[in-house]
């Protein structure tokens, strides 16, 4: 199964009305670089690609919303995004922007799923030169996979107060496998399969009285969690959860950035030790 097959989550955008100040808040505290992308920038509206440290090409982006808007949406390849927000919009989500092609670039469409997570749907495109990408960007993903680079898009995460309607809805709408993750230390998280014998993000069952309302964000690998916290905290982010910690050593936290975009941030586990 292919990393950029139809149903994985392969990218992320930030929608903003103030792309400067995403860029000054994200740039320092992860490493990012950013570059516009012509192709993709339209009517006044800046498309603003986001590079991880050390990484050939683009994870995400940033995408002006000139009305306003603040948003953050986890993108999902699609096979036929037409055919796919029609069959979307019969299992329950709601089209905030319909099916819209961009260019030689892609075809998107964004949603709410029906506990109202905003998320888009694309298309690869039939370019040779960005068809080519694509390939370079799957290779980067394997490469993630086996030992994601700090401030590089590692993981993805939904909150949910109904983890049976999150399940049913995205096994349906995208064949996605839910299994509770047993070194959650009890947690009721479980682990999500997007088509391949590895998990790609993970469900966070948070069903009870006073704990929030869902979400669906993107999550950041980085070397330190205390310090990075720390230093987001001090840029105007909220810290909505953690630092925590899994009994296998996985250390991970939930923040709010000064825009009020949801992130999340994780470092791996320590190798152990090696035997002499």
């Amino acid at each position: 199964m292919s990393f950029m097959s139809p149903g994985s989550v392969v990218w992320f955008e930030i929608g903003t009305a103030d792309p400067q100040a995403v860029q000054d808040f994200y740039g320092p505290l992860l490493g990012w670089t950013f570059e516009t992308d012509p192709a993709s920038s339209a009517h006044g509206r800046a498309y603003i690609r986001i590079m991880a440290p050390g990484a050939p090409w683009p994870m995400g982006a940033i995408q002006q919303d000139v009305c306003g808007g603040e948003v953050v949406n986890l993108s999902v390849m699609s096979a036929d995004v037409r055919d796919d927000v029609e069959r979307l919009e019969r299992l329950g989500a709601k089209v905030v922007v319909p099916a819209t092609t961009v260019g030689e670039v892609t075809v998107f469409a964004r949603l709410l799923d029906p506990r109202d997570n905003t998320f888009a749907v694309f298309s690869r495109t039939t370019s040779k030169d960005l068809a080519e990408r694509a390939v370079a960007t799957e290779e980067h993903i394997a490469q993630t996979v086996q030992g994601p680079a700090p401030g590089g898009f590692a993981w993805f995460e939904i909150g949910t107060n109904d983890p049976q309607a999150t399940k049913e809805f995205y096994g349906r709408a995208f064949g996605w496998r839910f299994e509770k993750d047993d070194s959650a230390g009890g947690k009721p998280y479980f682990n999500v399969f997007t088509g391949n014998d590895w998990p790609s993000g993970g469900m966070y069952d948070h069903s009870g009285p006073g704990v929030g309302g869902d979400y669906a964000m993107p999550s950041f690998v980085v070397a330190d969690i205390p310090a990075t916290v720390a230093r987001a905290a001090m840029a105007g982010a909220a810290i909505e959860h953690g630092p925590d910690a899994n009994p296998d050593g996985l250390v991970f936290a939930r923040l709010v950035d000064p825009r009020g975009n949801r992130f999340g941030l994780f470092s791996m586990p320590a190798e152990p030790p090696a035997a002499v």
